[in-house]
């Protein structure tokens, strides 16, 4: 496997001495942008089956992560071999089937041993945090409860607190409803949520009928929830169903631009009917 120095060398030469202002001024907030960006363009070049572009997206969320690894480095905050071992270790205590004599029949028992090791993982590291907390108080001079009381008195944590209020919309929409059927909240079939949809719907057209926004808003908001739980149900991801069906509009749309143009004809200048007799060609065309 090829090694990555060549382009940790790069990194820091771009923000060495003498290398790029741009570079220079980055911080791990403003690279996770770009490291956002990329990612969006990997996942169209995955839907797209495109291989070339799949390799170079690749290379461009690979560099961006390295180029936030490099600024905790400098920072020594962590370095790499951190990284490294830390995700080593915990892929390999989450797979104790694979490493260990657990045994897991199903995916259901696959799923569930992982959210066990999960939710220890998280527990575990919130007492190392709070007994760490109750060190340096008693260190400053300062009174310090009990840790066992604390343990005894803190607030219950929801189910949700795992999942990252800065994540996409469809995608924290599907992390939320996940962990609450976890909890075992939870439509019976597709059909009861499908019924919900078609509610939902029909919220959303009284609230345009009161003119009211906020509420039409509201409801709007209802049915792209219950859709993406629609698609849970159905087993596939709601972002990636999104991205096809926007990449088949764009593909018909082009195509339809395209006829248009070769014709001289200007879409802005054509009567409903007119548009959608030169769109069904369009997708005629487009589908075959």
């Amino acid at each position: 496997m090829e090694n990555i120095d060549p382009l940790l060398e790069i990194i820091r030469r771009l923000r060495g001495k003498n290398g790029c202002a741009w570079d220079q001024k980055q911080t791990p907030l403003t690279m996770w942008k770009c490291l956002a960006e990329e990612l969006y363009e990997l996942e169209e070049a995955i839907v797209n089956d495109d291989t070339d572009n799949i390799c170079e997206e690749l290379g461009d969320v690979l560099f961006q992560l390295l180029f936030i690894l490099e600024i905790f480095n400098k920072n020594h905050r962590f370095e790499f071999s951190d990284v490294i071992h830390g995700v080593a270790e915990k892929m390999i205590r989450r797979h104790p089937h694979v490493y260990d004599t657990a045994i897991v029949n199903t995916d259901e028992e696959l799923n569930w041993q992982w959210d066990q090791i999960k939710a220890g993982e998280k527990e575990n590291a919130r007492k190392k945090n709070a007994l760490k907390n109750d060190v340096l108080k008693n260190d400053a001079g300062g009174r310090s409860k009990d840790f066992v009381q604390k343990e005894q008195t803190k607030e219950v944590g929801s189910a949700l607190d795992s999942v990252p209020k800065g994540m996409p919309g469809l995608l924290r929409a599907l992390k939320v409803s996940k962990s609450a059927v976890k909890e075992g909240f939870d439509w019976e079939n597709i059909h009861q949520v499908l019924d919900t949809v078609k509610e939902e719907i029909q919220e959303f057209e009284t609230a345009l009928e009161t003119q009211s926004q906020d509420e039409a808003m509201m409801e709007f908001g209802d049915i792209l929830f219950s859709l993406v739980n629609v698609a849970r149900f159905a087993g596939f991801h709601p972002e990636t169903a999104l991205s096809s069906a926007t990449a088949k509009f764009e593909g018909r749309f082009r195509l339809m631009e395209k006829s248009l143009a070769q014709k001289k004809i200007d879409l802005k200048r054509l009567s409903p009917e007119e548009k959608e007799l030169h769109w069904q060609q369009a997708k005629l065309r487009y589908d075959t």
